[in-house]
């Protein structure tokens, strides 16, 4: 097997921590500088628009989650079919299967961002949106929704990014829009008070420079392993892509229709106050959650590489790293997230002392959800680069909507407010008991074990 320097790690080489860490790094911070869009949306409409504003936008942001959703089933379905195939030497039909997944992200953006335009008002009544906060919720969701397409390309391009072998440039570009969503947060939202608009136009620009730059950099000759190049779309390939990332847009939806569930419940037992604090504690989670995310997705090109080129053992080596990694990760994220309660939700709504209150309290009780969610995360993952997506789809249906839907209904009958909070750590552990039932069912058939 071949092996590389630091500077060129391949997807056919065999993984150490260090090489493992080098390799997934570059998608960790991608998914982080992600997930910081909505955060800083978050902290500057809540400190300079108000709860209520905050609220807003907490509200209709799953059903924007859930339209660009539709990107990470492209990009993670995609991604194990085309490394699969890299793996088996074909890299015409590699490039080919890649073109042909880019041109369907754009179709799809470009319907999803039409029918959302056209519903959003009627969405946000169904959510739950109170008369103060209808004028918010329709105009951030209506600008962010625009954007969809760049959203999706986004996503699409950070998965085959790893499968080029370019995490980097994945970076680059992630961490560009990233800087430009802060930038222009601060100048829309800060200082020229545009409140909700500002905040939506700044996450929608950013969005365009993660999307646009690496279709720029396909587009071109390039030295990676992929190039964007003349293609037909082909419906079995595309069926069998979407239906292996079925998984990643289960969970993207299941989460948004739960972060629903929630802010039903919290409307119920607390009123406003309890979705700001469910907002604060979601960019929290959004960022925590990132690091497993990005690790999954980095990973996960090589799980699928190694599955094509059928080297058992470094399947072997791939889950054993991985679980060890993923489980020290959840350990030290639970103390770190215990600990900053306080600070991190004085940040966000540190100007009233009610709010602050139950935020703290909410975070030290939701913290120990990241003790088994980073192995869930992965144990998904592993199934799709596997390319088994009816395994990682259960896992990931089990895990973030009937776990948590259950937990979050029936918890609050026993515990009142708390229940809330505990909701997902409790669903975190019976999905956990789930990932090990399937990883040892299939064990003999992957030859992970």
């Amino acid at each position: 097997m071949k092996t590389s320097g630091k500077a060129n790690i391949q997807l056919s080489d065999h993984f150490t921590y260090k090489k493992l860490l080098q390799f997934t790094f570059p998608s960790i911070i991608m998914m982080v500088f992600t997930s910081i869009y909505g955060v800083v949306d978050g902290f500057f409409v809540s400190n300079f628009a108000g709860k209520t504003s905050f609220a807003a936008i907490n509200l209709v942001m799953p059903f924007t989650m859930i339209l660009g959703g539709m990107g990470f089933m492209i990009g993670t379905g995609g991604t194990a079919l085309v490394s699969r195939i890299l793996g088996e030497g074909d890299r015409e039909r590699a490039n080919r299967y890649f073109s042909m997944m880019s041109v369907l992200t754009v179709i799809m953006g470009v319907l999803l961002s039409l029918a959302g335009i056209l519903f959003m008002r009627p969405v946000a009544a169904f959510l739950g949106a109170t008369k103060e906060m209808m004028a918010d919720c329709v105009l951030y969701g209506r600008i962010v929704i625009g954007f969809t397409t760049a959203f999706m390309l986004q996503n699409v391009f950070q998965s085959f990014l790893i499968a080029a072998e370019k995490p980097r440039l994945g970076l680059a570009a992630t961490v560009a829009a990233g800087v430009t969503n802060m930038v222009l947060d601060g100048v829309l939202v800060g200082l020229f008070r545009w409140g909700v608009a500002g905040a939506a136009l700044a996450t929608g620009l950013s969005q365009c420079v993660g999307g646009i730059l690496p279709l720029i950099y396909f587009v071109r000759p390039n030295d990676s392993l992929l190039r964007l190049t003349r293609t037909k779309l082909e419906i079995r390939p595309l069926l069998q892509a979407c239906g292996n990332g079925s998984s990643e847009l289960m969970n993207n939806i299941s989460s948004s229709l739960v972060s629903i569930l929630y802010n039903f419940q919290l409307l119920k037992y607390v009123g406003e106050n309890g979705v700001s604090a469910y907002g604060v504690l979601m960019y929290v989670q959004f960022i925590f959650i990132a690091i497993f995310i990005g690790y999954a997705i980095g990973s996960a090109p090589i799980v699928s590489y190694h599955y094509g080129a059928g080297h058992p053992e470094e399947l072997k080596n791939m889950l054993k790293k991985s679980t060890i990694l993923t489980g020290g990760s959840g350990v030290v994220l639970t103390i770190l997230a215990f600990w900053l309660a306080r600070p991190l939700a004085k940040i966000f709504v540190g100007y009233d002392a009610e709010l602050f209150a139950l935020t703290s309290h909410a975070f030290r009780l939701f913290a120990f959800s990241f003790l088994l969610a980073g192995f869930n995360i992965f144990i998904s993952s592993f199934f799709t680069a596997l390319n088994n997506g009816a395994i990682s789809a259960a896992v990931a249906f089990l895990r973030t909507l009937v776990f948590q839907a259950s937990c979050v209904l029936i918890l609050p009958l026993f515990l009142g407010v708390d229940g809330i909070w505990w909701a997902i750590g409790v669903a975190e552990a019976c999905a956990f008991v789930i990932s090990l039932i399937f990883l040892i069912a299939k064990r003999r058939k992957y030859r992970y074990m």
